[in-house]
């Protein structure tokens, strides 16, 4: 039986048979989205075949591809001077794409790792960097802490005054923390004058401004902001492809997705239909100017209902470097208190809080299409929760 306590807007929504979605991937997406989904997979603008029926050279699909590369280039204001890609294989295979194209015999590539994924990269980069004569240097990690916080310049040490490239996960779904300032706008690590930073933006992107011009080559996987599992976008600057591997497979090279405008192959259509749809939804909201106001505030009333019950619960992340968009916090009375507590608020329409088995806890996970119904329902479930097991 579900609890009489159960938050207003909770209610509302399970009575439109649906429950808030905190899932950290694949996500929350907007009600609107999944309504244009429905249309279009039966009958898309009129053609009288659905969206997954249309040929990948067919008119209709070539018309979805430009959108969806305009509406990109357009949410994010990248210059023509950078080149919106759709690949494959998830923000894993960049792990081995990016040294591929980018570290050249001789040269030094350095990684920051700031939690699970940054550390993947890393060590997926070292394994293969030997076949392509270069090398891969930790500059920094937060592993010390389980990786809860963001290292400063001090805890930094580059390989020297001109890598390669130096990479950097924006923001750490696991562990819940992010490279921001205090408003929520992105932040780099201080760098090596001229040095192109590689960032894997997967669960952050298009949440806030960013500045492309500050980036050689941003990539993300599309199921967290930008649509559904399956495509992976890559914005990289011309001046990179130009001076990328030629002596790597043609489907691994940059320059042949360039050439071939994101379709060497047969690309993940209804991925690519997805993204556009979705880029539209951003800028029908205002942008991301909009939405990084909208994510901080709904980051905020969650944090808030933690912090008020610090008794009870702990945080894991650093305060100055937790994350808008993942959340992670734990019971301080031990991980059968968790248990129980994403028992009971998945019992009221609070679904996918539980988290990562290297973090342990709860997570939720705030992206761009949770509503801030949900995370007023989930700060009230917290403090509820609190009041009643504290």
């Amino acid at each position: 039986m579900l609890s009489t306590r159960m938050p207003s807007s909770a209610v509302e929504n399970l009575a439109s048979g649906r429950v808030f979605n905190f899932n950290a991937g694949p996500s929350v997406l907007p009600e609107e989205v999944l309504r244009q989904f429905q249309q279009d997979i039966w009958n898309f603008r009129g053609t009288g075949l659905g969206i997954m029926e249309h040929s990948h050279r067919a008119a209709p699909f070539q018309k979805v591809l430009e959108d969806a590369i305009a509406d990109v280039r357009k949410i994010g204001n990248i210059p023509a001077s950078y080149h919106v890609l759709f690949m494959t294989g998830g923000s894993s295979s960049q792990n081995f794409i990016v040294p591929a194209n980018l570290l050249s015999e001789g040269q030094t590539a350095d990684y920051i790792v700031t939690g699970y994924w940054g550390q993947r990269s890393f060590d997926d980069a070292t394994q293969h960097a030997a076949s392509y004569g270069g090398r891969v240097h930790l500059a920094a990690s937060s592993k010390d802490t389980n990786h809860s916080y963001i290292p400063n310049a001090a805890q930094t040490r580059y390989s020297g005054p001109a890598p390669a490239y130096v990479h950097t996960t924006s923001n750490n779904t696991i562990y819940g923390t992010q490279w921001r300032t205090p408003s929520g706008h992105e932040r780099l690590p201080e760098l090596p004058a001229g040095t192109p930073v590689v960032c894997d933006a997967c669960s952050d992107i298009f949440s806030r401004p960013i500045d492309v011009t500050k980036y050689g080559l941003i990539y993300a996987s599309a199921q967290k902001n930008l649509g559904i599992t399956g495509a992976t976008v890559v914005i990289v600057s011309d001046e990179l492809v130009q001076r990328a591997s030629t002596k790597i497979p043609r489907m691994l090279q940059l320059r042949t997705y360039v050439k071939e405008q994101s379709m060497p192959n047969t690309p993940p259509a209804f991925t690519i239909y997805t993204v556009g749809v979705m880029a539209k939804w951003i800028l029908d909201q205002g942008g991301v100017h909009t939405l990084l106001d909208r994510n901080v505030r709904k980051a905020g009333l969650v944090y808030d209902a933690i912090d008020k019950a610090s008794a009870f619960y702990t945080p894991h992340a650093r305060l100055e470097d937790r994350s808008v968009m993942n959340i992670v916090f734990r019971c301080n009375a031990g991980e059968a208190m968790d248990v129980k507590f994403t028992a009971e608020a998945a019992q009221q329409g609070l679904a996918g809080l539980t988290g990562h088995r290297a973090a342990g806890g709860m997570r939720a996970s705030l992206y761009n299409a949770m509503p801030e119904a949900g995370a007023k329902a989930l700060a009230g479930f917290i403090a509820d929760f609190a009041q009643r097991n504290g």
